[in-house]
C-alpha cells in the first residue's frame, strides 16, 4: 500500500500538471508489482479533485468529519483508495 500526497500550486492550477502526476504515480505503481492501492485524503469541497480522482479510479472510503480547521472554518476529509 502507498500513501499519495500531491499539491499543485494555485499559480500553475489547471495546467493538466496534478493529472499528470497522478497518472505518472499509478502508472509506476502498476509496474512495480508491489504497490496494491493507493490511498489519498482530500478536502471534501476540493471537488476539482475528486473529480479527477475519481476519472482515475478512485474510490470514495469514507469521510474524517471537520477534521481540518482553517481560517475559523472546519473542513471535512476524504478519504479515497485505489485498488491495483
Amino acid at each position: 500500500m502507498g500513501t499519495l500526497g500531491i499539491v499543485v500550486e494555485k499559480s500553475y492550477s489547471g495546467l493538466g500538471l496534478g493529472r499528470q502526476l497522478m497518472i505518472e504515480l499509478i502508472e509506476w505503481a502498476h509496474t512495480n508489482k508491489q504497490t496494491k492501492k493507493i490511498e489519498l485524503v482530500t478536502r471534501e469541497d476540493n471537488q476539482r479533485a475528486i473529480s479527477l480522482y475519481r476519472q482515475l479510479g478512485f474510490q470514495t472510503e469514507g469521510l474524517k468529519e471537520k477534521d481540518t480547521y482553517i481560517n475559523g472554518v472546519y473542513y471535512n476529509t476524504m478519504l479515497m483508495g485505489l485498488h491495483l
